[in-house]
């Protein structure tokens, strides 16, 4: 014969189980108790779970049954059947009273990075270095030509006639603008020259205007080529000249920046058993956007109904008053 203490667990769920066969059950004529396919799932669902009920809730399966028992009876076969089969007792309860206050947050709002890989450039200063040097290799540009340049991704800039290492931004990987100051020597004649991107379509405008056998210099900022070719960057001349360039920094493309969050404090809302109740959270503070709807409950039999802009509504399938709780998310972007 089982002792006490291991009858207790057996008779917990024999109780729940005659409990609940007084609401989902059907007497035959006779007086007996006909279980139906309704009766069965109920019957699979309490023994799979009361024990669960118990050692993590501390609850009574008899009370737990009382506060399920209507409900059981209410629903659909399919979605009883599909609550009896779920693994988990989170997924249980989704299926019966629908998605959890816990995942009412908007939308799965997930803000990571900021920072438009075209506009929102970062400036890194440099030393001025030599890049290019015609006067030291390839020669002057001739008039009416273009000469392509190496500005990213490279240990020594000598073979185009720069300095013979990285100037602090052939390790910085690929980036989108350089500033360089660009120099002319000698020009046969009156005209100019237009730095940009590599393969790109040269455009009307010019990066500088020179006279004849003058030195003349201009800093420019200019974009780059981020594709997978050596060069990153042309130079035009009108004239046939020297060209020199020195760059002093580079643009590069914005990293992740993570934003500055914080939850507001709760906003509680006391729901009578049956009823719907609504709890509308604190607003943002100022120089903050809300990102996110938080809801959460007491009770597990309280489903969402409705969760945004601060506003979380509920309603309450227990047998008891129970209380509704609604914050905000609030992000802003560091440093502004």
């Amino acid at each position: 014969m089982k002792s006490n203490r291991s009858m207790r667990p057996y008779l917990a769920v024999v109780l729940l189980s005659s409990l609940l066969v007084s609401v989902v059950g059907t007497a035959t004529a006779a007086g007996t108790t006909k279980h139906s396919r309704r009766w069965e799932l109920v019957h699979q669902l309490v023994l799979k779970w009361s024990p669960h009920v118990k050692e993590s809730y501390g609850m009574d399966p008899r009370v737990w049954g009382k506060e399920m028992a209507p409900l059981l009876g209410e629903v659909s076969l399919d979605t009883l059947q599909r609550a009896a089969d779920a693994r988990s007792f989170d997924a249980m309860n989704r299926t019966l009273l629908g998605p959890s206050l816990a995942d009412g947050a908007e939308g799965g709002v997930t803000i990571e990075s900021l920072g438009e890989v075209a506009t929102d450039l970062v400036y890194v200063p440099v030393t001025p270095c030599r890049l290019f040097d015609t006067r030291v290799a390839g020669g002057a540009i001739a008039g009416g030509n273009k000469r392509d340049f190496d500005v990213t991704a490279a240990v020594s800039y000598s073979f185009q006639g720069g300095e013979a290492n990285d100037c602090a931004v052939g390790a910085a990987g690929s980036f989108a603008a350089a500033a360089i100051n660009i120099s002319v020597v000698g020009p046969s004649a009156q005209g100019f020259v237009t730095a940009y991107p590599y393969l790109a379509t040269r455009p009307v405008a010019a990066t500088m205007a020179y006279k004849a056998g003058a030195l003349d210099s201009s800093l420019a900022i200019v974009r780059l080529d981020q594709g997978a070719s050596s060069s990153e960057m042309s130079v035009y001349s009108s004239a046939t000249t020297h060209v020199v360039g020195d760059v002093v920094g580079y643009f590069i493309n914005p990293g992740a920046t993570a934003l500055d969050c914080t939850d507001t404090a709760d906003d509680s809302e006391l729901v009578v058993a049956g009823g719907t109740g609504n709890a509308s959270a604190p607003a943002c503070p100022v120089g903050y956007t809300e990102t996110g709807t938080n809801c959460t409950s007491n009770s597990w039999f309280m489903p969402m109904v409705f969760s945004r802009n601060g506003t979380c509504s509920a309603r309450n399938n227990g047998a008891a008053t129970a209380d509704l709780r609604a914050s905000r998310t609030c992000c802003r972007v560091p440093g502004r």
